[in-house]
């Protein structure tokens, strides 16, 4: 990993990023298991336990740069208890937002490689270069698209979330501001 001056976004980006999982974390207290369980034919058959499974697993590839310097998004563990036990994915949630938290200056403003599959050919992965900054706002794009598909999920199996779920907080800064 090289070192990038460091760039005034990263301290947004790791806080919108928490303030993400911890969106993630509040909506868990307010489902019951059986929600969180439940398949939803009409959204290609996920559940909130699912998509949240695929967050969660997406940021622990990330963390695993610290000490590879790659980050593998299709190396994830597919942990059926963190999709199956909310009360284990809010611990886990809990956990990668102490590790975000406790990110060292010098792993944020690195250079990171992201392993990539080619279309068909698993045999054809390449390493393409990245920065930590710029996969802390894939991580965060990523969520709010997840949580946008949780939160239909959750309006299907009549569990409303609340009105800024799933709502990138570049939009709600913007709402706030008046637009």
């Amino acid at each position: 990993m090289t070192s990038l001056l460091k760039s005034p976004h990263l301290d947004l980006a790791v806080r919108d990023n928490l303030e993400a999982l911890a969106q993630g974390r509040d909506l868990l207290a307010a489902l019951g298991e059986a929600a969180y369980v439940r398949r939803e034919p009409a959204c290609f058959n996920s559940s909130i336990g699912g998509h949240l499974r695929h967050v969660i697993e997406h940021y622990e590839s990330f963390l695993q740069a610290r000490r590879t310097g790659v980050v593998d998004y299709e190396a994830r563990a597919r942990d059926a208890r963190i999709e199956n036990e909310p009360a284990y994915a809010v611990i886990r949630l809990e956990q990668l937002r102490e590790e975000l938290s406790a990110l060292a200056d010098d792993f944020l403003e690195s250079t990171v490689e992201v392993r990539s599959e080619m279309v068909g050919r698993e045999d054809a992965a390449v390493l393409n270069p990245s920065s930590v900054g710029r996969e802390l706002e894939f991580l965060l794009s990523h969520t709010i698209h997840h949580y946008a598909l949780i939160a239909v999920v959750c309006a299907l199996g009549g569990k409303p979330t609340p009105v800024d779920f799933g709502v990138a907080p570049s939009t709600l800064r913007f709402r706030r501001c008046g637009g």
